[in-house]
C-alpha cells in the first residue's frame, strides 16, 4: 500500500470516528446519526499527513470537516482556533466552508521536529475538536501528486504562476471584483470527457431551514473544486474566503482562465478585514495567492 493510500485510510477513519462520535449513543452529544444540519454543528480539524520540503524541513498537512451544510462559522485566531506549540496562528483559516475540505493548508516545522505533536484546536458552537499531527512514517505523503502515478506528461508539468489584484477597500453594500493573472505551460492537456457526479450526489441536497432562519441561509453556498487530482476543465482559479469576520459569497467558486485572466465578484455582509485566496489549478498542480481587503460600512441586517 502506498504512503498516500495509508494516509487516505487514516483520514477516512478519522472522519468516520468523528461522525460516529455524534451518534445517539455518544456520551454528552445528542446529535442524531444521519441527520443533516444547516447550522449549529461543530468543526472537526483533521491531520492528513506530512512531507519533507526541499530544504529538509517538514510540512504538516491539515484539513477539516464542517458538519454544517450551509453555515460557514467564523472563528478568530485565539483560544477557539489555535495551534500548539508555537501558536496560536499557523496560517489556518478563520472562515470554515461547509462540509469536507481536504489538504486545506500546511504548517511548517523544523527538520529536527522528531516525534513531537502539533495540535490544532477548533471550538465551534461550544464543542471542542482537535487534530493531532506527528511524523509517523506511514503518514508521509507526496505533497505534489499525493501518491498519483506520474505519466511522462506529468513529469514535464510545471505549476501555474498567479498574481491576484483587488481594491484595498470596499464599502457595503457594494460588491468587490477580484482579478487573477495566470500563466501556464498547457500541461496536462484537458480531458475531453465530462466529469460525472459522485454516486449519490447527482442531485444537490434539498435543505429546509428552521422557522425564523434568515433567508440567506436557504441557499447552499458554492464549494470550490478540489486542488488538482485530475480536473477536466482546463486551467481554472478557485476562490475562497480564507479569513474574515463573516462568510463571503462568490458569484462562482471556480472561474476558467481565458487569455490569462480570471475574475470573480465577491459579496460581503459584515465590515472587517478579509483575506481572499485564489488558487490557480492546471488539473494536477496549483499555486495559491492571497489578497487582503478591508470592508467598511454598515452590516446587512438580514445576514
Amino acid at each position: 500500500m502506498s504512503s498516500y493510500l495509508r494516509c487516505l485510510s487514516v483520514t477516512i477513519a478519522l472522519i468516520v470516528a468523528a461522525v460516529m462520535s455524534k451518534s445517539p449513543g455518544a456520551q454528552g452529544n445528542p446529535e442524531p446519526l444521519g441527520f443533516k444540519f444547516n447550522t449549529g454543528q461543530s468543526v472537526q480539524p483533521i491531520f492528513e499527513g506530512w512531507a519533507y520540503n526541499q530544504d529538509g524541513s517538514i510540512a504538516m498537512y491539515f484539513g477539516y470537516i464542517n458538519r454544517n451544510y450551509v453555515e460557514s462559522p467564523a472563528i478568530a485566531i485565539g483560544p477557539e482556533n489555535r495551534f500548539e506549540p508555537g501558536g496560536p496562528d499557523r496560517g489556518q483559516p478563520t472562515l470554515f466552508g461547509p462540509r469536507i475540505h481536504r489538504m486545506a493548508f500546511s504548517v511548517g516545522v523544523p527538520k529536527d521536529w522528531g516525534n513531537k505533536e502539533l495540535v490544532w484546536t477548533v471550538i465551534a458552537h461550544g464543542q471542542t475538536e482537535k487534530a493531532v499531527g506527528w511524523t509517523q512514517p506511514e503518514w508521509q505523503i507526496d505533497p505534489i501528486y499525493f501518491g498519483k502515478e506520474r505519466s511522462a506528461e506529468s513529469l514535464k508539468n510545471k505549476p501555474p504562476t498567479l498574481a491576484i489584484e483587488a481594491p484595498a477597500t470596499v464599502t457595503l453594500p457594494n460588491t468587490l471584483t477580484v482579478s487573477a493573472t495566470v500563466t501556464d505551460d498547457g500541461l496536462p492537456v484537458p480531458r475531453k470527457s465530462p466529469r460525472r457526479a459522485a454516486v449519490g450526489q447527482e442531485t444537490p441536497p434539498t435543505l429546509k431551514p428552521d422557522p425564523g432562519q434568515p433567508e440567506i441561509l436557504l441557499n447552499v453556498p458554492q464549494v470550490a473544486r478540489g486542488r488538482g487530482r485530475g480536473l477536466d476543465q482546463g486551467l481554472v482559479v478557485n476562490w475562497t474566503a480564507w479569513r474574515g469576520p463573516a462568510n463571503v459569497v462568490f458569484e462562482a467558486a471556480t472561474t476558467p482562465v481565458k487569455s490569462g485572466k480570471a475574475s470573480v465578484k465577491a459579496t460581503f455582509t459584515t465590515p472587517g478585514t478579509y483575506v481572499i485566496r485564489g488558487s490557480a489549478n492546471d488539473g494536477e498542480l496549483h499555486v495559491e495567492k492571497d489578497v487582503t481587503v478591508t470592508v467598511t460600512g454598515s452590516a446587512n441586517p438580514s445576514s
